[in-house]
C-alpha cells in the first residue's frame, strides 16, 4: 500500500509529532511505502502582524497546500492519504484535493480543534464544553480561547463556521479516527458524523522490557502545569500519613511552585531523555497522572504500562478507559488532594495488588498498545477507506 502522511508540525515537538514518526516507522517495517508531507511552524511567533494575519486566513484555506498536495498525489499515486494536523499552515483545502482526485483521506483527532477553537475543552482552570454543539461558538470569542488571543480566536472561530457551512468536516474526509471512546462521544456531540469515526489508540514503538519496580517510590512524569494536576499532586504529598517517596520529571511554569512545596519525601528531578524515564517507570512502583482535562492518549501511560507500572489516574474523560480500576491501576476524583492521598495509601499497603495490577498493565499493553497490535488496526480502517470508494457503502465498523 502507498500512503501519504500530512501534519502541520508544532513549534514545539509533542505528542502528535511522536505519533506521526511511530506510525511512519511501523508501516515502514510492514514493507508499505510512505511519502511524508510535514511542515514546519518555526518562525511564526516572531512574524510581524501582517504575516501573523495572512497565515491566519490561510489556516482557513490555503491554495498552495492545495497545489502542494494535489501534486504530490499525481507524482506518487498513492492509495490513501493520512492527515494529523492541518493547522496553521496546510489548512483543511488538503481534503478537497484528496477527492478532487479520488483518494481517500484519514484524519486523527488528536485534540478537540474541530469542536473547540481552544483545542482542549479546558478555559480557566476547568473543563469547559460551551462551544460544543454550536454551529457558531461565540463563547471561544468571548474568553480568548485560542492561545489567550480574542483576535486569533476569532480567525480559529471563522474557520469553523465556515467549513461547517461548506460541511468539509461531514463530506470531506473518509475517517476520523479518535484516540479513545469518550473522545469519539465527545465528536459525535460537535457535529462530527457518527459513522465515520473510529477507535484507535496511540502505540508504543521501542521494545520496552517489563521492569523490576523494586525502587520504593511513586514516580509522576509531565508537564508542570495546571490542567495535569500538579498542585493536587503536592497537596496529596503533604496529607500523607504514610512515608512515600515520590520522584517528579517534567518542566514548566509551574516549576517555581513545586520547587516552594516539595514535601520531604518529594525528589525533584526536572526533565529527564526518555531512556531515564523509562528506566524510572522500570523501578517505580506506581504512577500518578492527576490529570484534570480530557487528555487525548497520555503516551506517559502506554509507556508505564510496557514496563508493568500500574497507574493511579484521576477519574476524567478518556483516562478511565486507560486506566481500569481493579485491573491496570486505580482512580480518584479529580482535583481532589484527599481522594487521591487516601487512594496513594491504600495502594502503597498492598505490595502483592501492586504487582498483579502491574501484570495487568503489561497485558493491557500488549493487547492493545502494542505496535502489531496497532498496525493491524490502522491497516484495517486504511481498507475500510478505499473500499468505501470502491463501492460507496458508508458503514463503518472498525471500532
Amino acid at each position: 500500500m502507498k500512503i501519504i502522511q500530512v501534519h502541520n508540525a508544532y513549534q514545539h515537538m509533542g505528542g502528535e509529532e511522536v505519533v506521526v514518526a511511530a506510525e511512519y516507522e511501523i508501516l515502514k517495517q510492514y514493507g508499505h511505502e510512505i511519502q511524508q508531507w510535514i511542515v514546519e511552524n518555526s518562525g511564526i511567533e516572531n512574524s510581524n502582524f501582517l504575516t501573523k494575519a495572512k497565515i491566519g486566513l490561510q489556516s482557513i484555506w490555503s491554495a498552495e497546500s492545495y497545489r502542494n498536495i494535489h501534486n504530490k498525489i499525481q507524482d506518487f499515486q498513492p492509495d490513501i492519504v493520512h492527515v494529523h494536523n492541518t493547522i496553521p499552515l496546510i489548512s483543511p483545502s488538503v481534503y478537497a484535493a484528496c477527492n478532487d482526485t479520488g483518494i481517500p483521506v484519514i484524519h486523527t483527532l488528536h485534540n478537540y480543534k474541530l469542536i473547540c477553537p481552544g483545542a482542549y475543552l479546558y478555559r480557566d482552570d476547568g473543563i469547559c464544553e460551551e462551544c460544543i454543539g454550536k454551529s457558531i461558538p461565540s463563547p471561544a470569542v468571548i474568553h480568548g480561547c485560542y492561545r489567550g488571543s480574542r483576535s486569533q480566536t476569532t480567525v480559529a472561530v471563522a474557520g469553523l463556521i465556515n467549513h461547517r457551512f461548506k460541511k468539509t468536516y461531514k463530506n470531506d474526509v473518509d475517517i476520523y479516527i479518535a484516540l479513545t471512546r469518550f473522545a469519539r462521544q465527545k465528536f459525535i456531540e460537535g457535529g462530527l458524523p457518527a459513522e465515520k469515526i473510529a477507535v484507535k489508540p496511540n502505540f508504543v514503538t521501542s521494545d520496552i522490557q517489563v521492569g523490576e519496580h523494586t525502587g520504593g517510590y511513586a514516580l509522576f512524569v509531565g508537564k508542570l502545569v495546571q490542567y495535569k494536576g500538579i498542585e493536587t499532586l503536592l497537596k496529596a504529598w503533604h496529607l500523607l500519613k504514610k512515608d512515600i517517596p515520590l520522584k517528579i520529571v517534567g518542566q514548566g511554569p509551574l516549576e517555581i511552585l513545586l520547587q516552594s512545596n516539595l514535601a520531604n519525601n518529594v525528589e525533584y528531578l526536572g526533565s529527564l531523555p526518555r531512556d531515564k524515564v523509562i528506566h524510572l517507570m522500570q523501578n517505580a512502583s506506581v504512577l500518578i497522572f492527576p490529570s484534570e482535562w480530557y487528555e487525548g492518549f497520555p503516551m506517559t501511560i502506554t509507556e508505564a504500562f510496557a514496563t508493568g507500572l500500574p497507574a493511579i489516574a484521576s477519574r476524567v474523560g478518556g483516562i478511565t478507559e486507560l486506566v481500569k480500576e481493579g485491573y491496570s491501576g486505580w482512580d480518584f476524583t479529580p482535583k481532589d488532594a484527599q481522594d487521591l492521598a487516601h487512594t496513594v495509601e491504600q495502594a502503597w499497603s498492598d505490595t502483592t495488588e501492586l504487582k498483579r495490577r502491574g501484570v495487568m498493565a503489561r497485558k493491557q499493553y500488549e493487547d492493545h498498545y502494542s505496535p502489531d497490535k496497532n498496525y493491524q488496526m490502522i491497516i484495517n480502517i486504511y481498507k475500510t477507506a478505499i473500499n468505501w470508494h470502491k463501492t460507496g457503502r458508508k458503514s463503518l465498523t472498525v471500532f
